[in-house]
């Protein structure tokens, strides 16, 4: 039997062992456009799935095959100038909540695929954008699909919305899907939109894309494959995590004996979650400061060069450890292979609204529940892992169950 041609089929008929192959079949059946008098409307769905289950590497393939099979079999409803909205040749847009994260998303893609960014599949941040006329998939942030959306509120070319990481709530993204889902009431049935998260309120979320119908949307759910993992509990000194400026040396030094004693202790790569960028740079600069010998120490936040998220994104060579201190951007939207240990701080900086001065900001906050899970089952991706949190039991049990909404 001859090779398919066309990048994207041959990656869907010979896809990477992930656990969301085994809910492609179902995507298929509930992504295609019915035959029972319903043409004209692209569907909705929700699915949930944990990190690293493959829902961000399969479902935009599938989605773009899907409708690139569908606009062969049916006649185009919009004007062949492309300025009016209807089914074209499968073009899908993919959210990600960070910049880093749509060009990592982006870049994985393509060297499934075989291409080079830009190709069949291609992203567009602020200040950049690597997509052109052959582009099926573009991966973009929340608040660049928003721009677009309000200056084209029809989405004239694109096919399918795929909501990403939803869970995390952030104010672009909750208005997003708002205005998308009432684009597709009064603007466009035809219009395919997708939300996928890691963790999220399902039913709620089913309701509001079901729309004014008063039904819910269909939800596929992807099962993890999660090796046993351990819990430690790293308790901090009196100082504790937080201080009246911020986070205190003392628990930024308390963080990086952790990552040491984790490195003692365990095997394989060693993944360290702090809330900002000026944290991870300290905790770094303390441990390439001890100086161990065939560990490689890297930092992973938003205000890196794209070389060195690629560094921190990229497998350890034979023979050598690494230690990736990372923001929350490694929770969910990003994989960082190889790692057999997290270190929690337990720690995330989330926006808040200030009332008193009509202003908002970030504040540090003690990370939620359902966040410290994703961030542990890093941990367990690839084989047994271990999990140190850097807080009492007490504390823990204290935690939010989910992230408080932007």
């Amino acid at each position: 039997m001859a090779r398919p041609t066309d990048p994207i089929r041959a990656l869907l008929a010979s896809p990477p062992d992930l656990p969301v192959v085994e809910v492609l079949s179902e995507l298929r059946e509930r992504l295609s456009p019915s035959p029972s008098g319903s043409d004209g409307v692209g569907a909705c769905l929700v699915l949930t799935a944990p990190p690293g289950t493959g829902k961000t590497t399969l479902v935009p393939p599938l989605l773009a095959d899907v409708l690139t099979k569908s606009a062969a079999t049916e006649p185009a409803t919009g004007a062949p100038d492309g300025k009016s909205p209807g089914r074209g040749p499968g073009r899908v847009v993919v959210t990600q909540p960070r910049r880093i994260a749509a060009r990592a998303a982006a870049r994985h893609l393509s060297d499934l695929l075989g291409e080079e960014v830009g190709g069949t599949v291609g992203f567009a941040v602020r200040g950049e954008r690597r997509a052109g006329p052959a582009t099926r998939i573009e991966v973009v942030t929340a608040g660049l699909l928003l721009r677009r959306l309000q200056r084209n509120p029809e989405l004239a070319g694109i096919d399918a919305v795929i909501l990403d990481e939803v869970h995390e709530r952030s104010l672009e993204g909750d208005l997003l899907l708002a205005l998308l889902t009432d684009a597709r009431t009064a603007l466009r049935e035809d219009l395919t939109l997708v939300a996928m998260s890691a963790t999220l309120d399902a039913d709620r979320l089913r309701r509001i894309l079901g729309g004014t119908s008063g039904g819910a949307s269909p939800l596929v759910e992807v099962p993890g494959r999660l090796h046993p993992l351990e819990e430690v509990w790293a308790l901090p000194g009196r100082t504790g995590r937080l201080g009246p400026r911020g986070v205190p040396c003392e628990f930024l030094a308390h963080v990086a004996a952790t990552v040491e004693r984790a490195l003692a202790e365990h095997s394989g790569d060693v993944l360290a979650f702090l809330p900002g960028a000026r944290e991870v740079d300290d905790v770094v600069a303390r441990l390439r400061d001890a100086a161990h010998e065939g560990v490689d120490v890297l930092p992973l936040h938003g205000r890196l060069p794209a070389s060195a998220q690629d560094a921190a994104l990229t497998p350890s060579p034979a023979g050598r450890r690494r230690v990736v201190v990372s923001t929350n951007v490694a929770e969910s939207s990003l994989t960082v292979p190889g790692v057999r240990a997290v270190v929690d701080s337990t720690l995330a900086r989330e926006p808040r609204l200030d009332v008193a001065r009509s202003m908002s900001g970030l504040v540090t906050v003690g990370v939620s529940r359902a966040a410290g899970m994703q961030r542990a089952g890093r941990a367990g991706r690839e084989g047994p892992g271990v999990v140190y949190r850097c807080c009492s039991p007490t504390d823990w049990a204290r935690s939010p169950l989910v992230p408080t909404p932007e």
